[in-house]
């Protein structure tokens, strides 16, 4: 009789599905994360059973490339509408710091670092810097924004976790012209005249106004069909449930993806628009566990099969420089970048350096690997894969382990700062 893997596809999904459910109330306080189980689940399920399916992205590069957008999508409206803080320049300036600053450095020195040090190509070693500049939504959680509040609590964010949330929610989209400036360069070559103009016209202007405006209006057009006194007369509101996220996810997903712009972007800016209307609204909420429990789904199986590829021999190709730069990209390359776009600032030390910290690294990284080798001419792929994958790895496990711990130190020094100076928003005291 011919073993049929498919039964014990089915009997891991559905033990990693209700260890999903369980696991976050099960860790706690404890520096173990999600993902770092999943990974290692992953690594243990594909060793003992070699009948699984081969889960190498870069023999289903269509799989992992749409599993990973699909899943990071679906983050970024999380992560939109759990943000709390009302949109402003003023309020929202350490994010830009983030996006305008450390990201640029972040990508500069791994690109020049993989060319010079790892001896890639120009056009790989931009990709790699793309694909690993963004702190990623999906795997941050511990950091982030945990839900959208139902009272007006004013400075309910507090900086740090504001700040990582609000940056993951925007650099992820904009990422993509640096993606899309290493496609160009891997088909036409570096001298600027084979690409620069149109990519500045199409991949940087058009691109990125298209997500923009589409978020804003996909965002505003829902928010009006279930927030508008004509709504809530008719029930619309009362009776919503939490699939209008993933119909607002895909809505102005798929619109800025037809219109030829940053999908990304659009979620994100869709969701912040949604959660700008009445914002002590309890559908919010509903909207939120929604998504986040789709989220999880999603983050579950991309990283079983991300532990699958390493128990298979994604990290093979790996050499000793390729290591010390994964180790150099999330030890120095981000934490310096970050304090230096950060200083000086409204953010206190032990803030700034949490933020700084905490640029994880993640599925949106596999997602921006997976588009650019199906979309450009890039030699030695399998090496590409297998850089990014230590990256995640390490990440995963160092962010993982230190998040929790990290947090609660912050949030009690955070709120002996308050005491001492006597004001109840603590939220808003800079440590």
């Amino acid at each position: 009789m011919t073993f049929d893997p498919a039964g014990l596809v089915y009997l891991i999904v559905g033990i990693a599905t209700l260890i999903a459910a369980l696991l976050p109330r099960l860790l706690g306080r404890v520096p173990v994360s999600m993902p770092m189980v999943f990974v290692g689940a992953g690594i243990v399920a594909f060793a003992l059973f070699p009948d699984l399916p081969d889960p190498d992205p870069t023999q289903h590069s269509w799989v992992a490339l749409h599993l990973t957008e699909l899943c990071v999508i679906v983050s970024l409206m999380g992560a939109g509408l759990a943000i709390n803080r009302a949109f402003a320049w003023r309020t929202w300036s350490t994010t830009w710091r983030l996006l305008a600053v450390t990201m640029p450095i972040s990508i500069a020195a791994v690109a020049f670092l993989g060319w010079w040090g790892l001896g890639l190509g120009a056009a790989s070693a931009l990709l790699l810097a793309a694909a690993v500049a963004p702190t990623d939504p999906v795997l941050a959680s511990e950091v982030q924004v945990s839900e959208p509040l139902t009272e007006d609590e004013e400075g309910a964010d507090d900086e740090a976790r504001f700040a990582i949330t609000s940056e993951a929610g925007l650099n992820d989209g904009l990422a993509f012209p640096f993606v899309y400036a290493a496609i160009a360069i891997s088909l036409a070559g570096l001298a600027p005249a084979g690409w620069l103009g149109e990519w500045l016209l199409i991949d940087v202007v058009w691109r990125l106004s298209v997500g923009i405006l589409v978020g804003l209006a996909s965002g505003w057009l829902l928010r009006k069909l279930f927030f508008s006194d004509l709504s809530q007369r008719l029930g619309f509101t009362d009776k919503a449930d939490g699939f209008i996220a993933l119909a607002a996810t895909f809505i102005a997903y798929g619109a800025a993806e037809v219109a030829e712009g940053y999908g990304f972007v659009a979620v994100f800016v869709c969701a912040c628009t949604i959660r700008a209307a009445e914002r002590t609204h309890g559908l919010h909420s509903v909207l939120h566990s929604f998504v986040e429990q789709i989220e999880r789904l999603l983050t579950v199986a991309v990283l079983v099969l991300l532990g699958g590829a390493v128990a298979r021999g994604i990290l093979e190709p790996l050499t000793v420089p390729d290591i010390l730069l994964a180790v150099a990209i999330l030890l120095i390359i981000r934490p310096l970048a970050g304090w230096l776009a950060l200083t000086p600032g409204k953010t206190g030390p032990r803030e700034r350096a949490v933020i700084a910290f905490f640029g994880v690294r993640g599925v949106g990284s596999l997602f921006y690997i997976a588009y650019g080798l199906q979309n450009g001419s890039f030699p030695g792929d399998d090496r590409l894969w297998a850089i990014v994958t230590v990256v995640i790895l390490g990440s995963i496990l160092i962010h993982g382990v230190a998040a929790t711990p990290t947090m609660a130190l912050l949030d009690r020094a955070r709120r002996r700062r308050a005491r001492r100076s006597g004001t109840t928003a603590v939220a808003e005291t800079p440590v």
